[in-house]
């Protein structure tokens, strides 16, 4: 299934139904007096997030969404029916914005949440409202209001705890098919990640987080390049970032070189997102010397300073992930202690 992030639609709530102009024509009563009903109120467009949705993908193919109107009056003073609502599923993590002003509207984040978008119009008014001791037999009667009507934007960003950010390749998607049971596809070949996938890793017996892969970053990601801020914007959901790189047939200077260069671009994109990579993962250490894996641990630590936690691991022989994911485990359940 393509990954669908982001779709424009026009949603309308109903239109209120007619009011009725009618009088009562009874066979003892050949002139009866106005009985014409209301008209029934227009439904509404609500959206709910579903925590079992995960992309916009069925937003491809249909754009405009009507609620149901309300019905015309009837007589003998009968209101006409009001219309349904249109409940309109989307993910959790689905952002809606107004299309033309960019305006937010509202962030659904958790299973269930809804919010009424469009309000149906009110229904029109029968004739038997407009009776009065001047006016014994008024003809008057009002038509429904229009239901209100939005052009709209739908963004999803991904809910997830943990965020994986590194180059095309760097071993992200081994990484989470190493600590999870999601099977992202794995290759030898850069951008093996088109769409963004999650997996929940369980660290200890009765604890989990979810952890997000997405596709590589390259230079000039921030600014559109490569598959760029299409799914940059997903790191801003997630708690913290687990920075991973392949170390494999590299000199120190060319890791450093390449960290420095998504630290870069992160930036670029959110100055704020950088605080949250807080993990550095040095992979695919099966293929490295112990000697130099070594001088290049020590020469990291004294670059960050103890400013971010350095593992080394290999996803695809799963050597050093369970610890990683363990010790990631315990801080986050610190810093939920902390608040």
């Amino acid at each position: 299934m393509k990954f669908i992030d982001e779709v424009h639609i026009d949603v309308k709530a109903g239109d209120g139904g007619h009011g009725l102009s009618s009088f009562r024509r009874l066979k003892n009563i050949p002139k009866g007096g106005p009985d014409g009903g209301d008209g029934g109120r227009g439904g509404d467009i609500v959206f709910r997030s579903i925590g079992s949705l995960n992309t916009l993908s069925k937003f491809r193919f249909q754009r405009k969404f009507e609620a149901q109107n309300g019905k015309k009056g009837g007589s003998q003073n009968k209101t006409g029916s009001d219309g349904n609502n249109l409940v309109i599923e989307v993910p959790c993590g689905t952002l809606i914005y107004e299309s033309n002003t960019n305006k937010a509207i509202a962030d659904l984040i958790d299973d269930r949440e809804e919010i009424c978008i469009c309000r149906g119009g009110k229904g029109g008014l029968g004739n038997l409202r407009f009776k009065s001791s001047t006016n014994r037999s008024p003809t008057k009667f009002t038509e429904g209001k229009e239901g209100e009507y939005l052009q709209i934007k739908l963004e999803l960003r991904l809910l997830a705890d943990i965020g994986l950010l590194g180059k095309p390749n760097a071993g992200k998607s081994s990484l989470v098919r190493a600590v999870s049971s999601a099977k992202p596809k794995v290759a030898d070949y850069a951008f093996t990640t088109l769409n963004p996938s999650l997996g929940v890793v369980d660290y200890s017996e009765n604890s989990s987080f979810v952890i997000s892969d997405i596709p590589g970053l390259i230079t000039g990601a921030s600014e559109g390049v490569g598959l760029g801020i299409q799914f940059l914007k997903h790191l801003t959901r997630t708690k913290e970032i687990i920075h991973i790189v392949d170390i494999y047939n590299k000199t120190h200077e060319q890791v450093i070189d390449e960290l420095d260069e998504l630290v870069d671009e992160v930036i670029n994109y959110d100055s704020k997102l950088i605080q949250k990579v807080k993990w550095l993962a040095l992979n695919k250490i099966d293929l490295v010397d112990e000697e130099s894996l070594s001088l290049l641990v020590e020469t990291l630590n004294n670059k960050f300073k103890g400013d971010i936690n350095i593992y080394c691991i290999s996803a695809a022989k799963k050597i050093g992930t369970d610890n990683l994911m363990r010790d990631i485990g315990k801080q986050m359940e610190l810093s939920n202690e902390k608040g």
